[in-house]
């Protein structure tokens, strides 16, 4: 993963590599792991389908120029990213 402007650099199952907006990142401290949520740029900019977001856990770098992206394993987790998604888009509502 690299860590741009905003942007990340994922490579799928097929080794294609997709470019992504990052859409924010959090750190949890009850599981010890830093979220990265993103998605995919430029692929539907159709209006009428609903953007699909991903998170991955990552670890970053001493550097913090690059980490790894590792898959989210538990329910708990899912449901902390998940409560993180809705505040953040709530709060992109209210401004």
């Amino acid at each position: 993963m690299n860590h741009g402007d905003n942007h990340i650099t994922v490579v799928d199952e097929d080794g294609n590599e997709q470019l992504c907006e990052i859409l924010f990142t959090f750190d949890s401290e009850e599981f010890g792991k830093s979220y990265v949520l993103y998605y995919p740029i430029g692929e539907d900019d159709s209006d009428d389908e609903e953007t699909e977001i991903h998170a991955s856990a990552f670890t970053p770098s001493e550097d913090n120029k690059d980490g790894d992206l590792q898959p989210i394993e538990t329910e708990e987790e899912w449901d902390l990213i998940e409560e993180m998604l809705n505040t953040f888009l709530d709060e992109q509502e209210d401004e």
